[in-house]
């Protein structure tokens, strides 16, 4: 089965149906699929990640001691990109972090990385004097300046970093997606109605503590997490929590995840949406006639 575009990029919310959805696409076109989440990197936490059952790409290929840049993902997935396409003609992306999809999909303009130990005194001196280093953020970045709070010491120091390493916070111009694909890209957006995003996540939930997720965190948690990979929601409610309260805490947070990730697919530009409340293979279908399959 042939299509007219060199790259599908299936995104949703969390408990979409898009690891499933991009699965079916792939078996139809023979090809794979190409995994554009931040946290399914990472090995030791299937189950709390998510991570598709059927073999896909930069799924598990980071211990949890190591740190992850969008950066370092771009790079491995251009490369995945590029060879599903010269062997089969077409890659299938299923994405969940809108940066990650974004930095496998168009040409990534990623800053120099700052001086070494450039963080560490860009702490202390915030630490030190905050109104001083944002006097500072002034002069080196007005813009970012403006946006970012003298008390917020995270985004002063990031921006300070930014400002010394020739980049900016706040570009001139919002470049956040761009119509310039690296390769000829269809984005699909995967659409379902609110209430049952909702009955999916909590029935998610319910499946991974079914499958042991607080003995996978308790053992996850034994050894060095990285701060890249402390970001997986829910470890913290896991590793801290009993399990009655983590598991409320957890769907909370999901909902509030997926809420996030639905505006953030609307600034995809171009991305065509999907009813996605019917069976993954209806889905691939629609998919399909969209992206002129024969």
């Amino acid at each position: 089965m042939t299509i007219l575009r060199e790259v599908v990029a299936v995104f949703g919310p969390t408990a979409s149906g898009k690891s499933e959805v991009a699965c079916e696409l792939a078996i139809r076109l023979e090809t794979e699929v190409i995994s554009a989440d931040a946290l399914q990197v990472y090995r030791g936490l299937p189950i709390l990640t998510n991570q598709p059952t059927s073999p896909t790409r930069l799924v598990a290929i980071r211990n949890l001691a190591e740190e992850m840049s969008v950066g370092s993902y771009a790079e491995l997935a251009v490369e995945a990109i590029d060879e599903l396409v010269s062997n089969y003609g077409v890659a299938v992306i299923a994405g969940g972090t809108g940066l990650y999809l974004r930095a496998a999909l168009v040409e990534l303009r990623v800053p120099r990385p700052p001086r070494e130990g450039a963080r560490a005194r860009l702490e202390a001196s915030w630490d030190a004097d905050r109104d001083a280093a944002h006097s500072r953020l002034t002069e080196l970045d007005p813009r970012a300046a403006t946006v970012v709070h003298p008390n917020d010491r995270r985004r002063v120091v990031r921006a300070l970093e930014l400002a010394e390493a020739g980049s900016s916070l706040v570009p001139e111009v919002d470049r956040l997606w761009s119509e310039e694909y690296r390769r000829p890209t269809l984005v699909i957006g995967l659409e379902l109605p609110r209430d049952a995003i909702e009955r999916r996540i909590r029935a998610r939930t319910e499946e991974m503590f079914s499958r042991g997720v607080v003995e996978e965190v308790r053992r996850a948690c034994a050894g060095p997490v990285s701060r890249t990979a402390e970001k997986a929601l829910g470890l913290f409610e896991l590793s801290q929590l009993p399990p009655d309260q983590a598991f409320e805490r957890i769907v909370v947070r999901t909902r509030r995840y997926a809420a996030y990730q639905r505006k953030w697919m609307r600034r995809i530009p171009g991305i065509v949406m999907i009813d996605a409340d019917r069976n993954p293979t209806e889905v691939a279908d629609a998919i399909l006639e969209v992206a002129g399959a024969g």
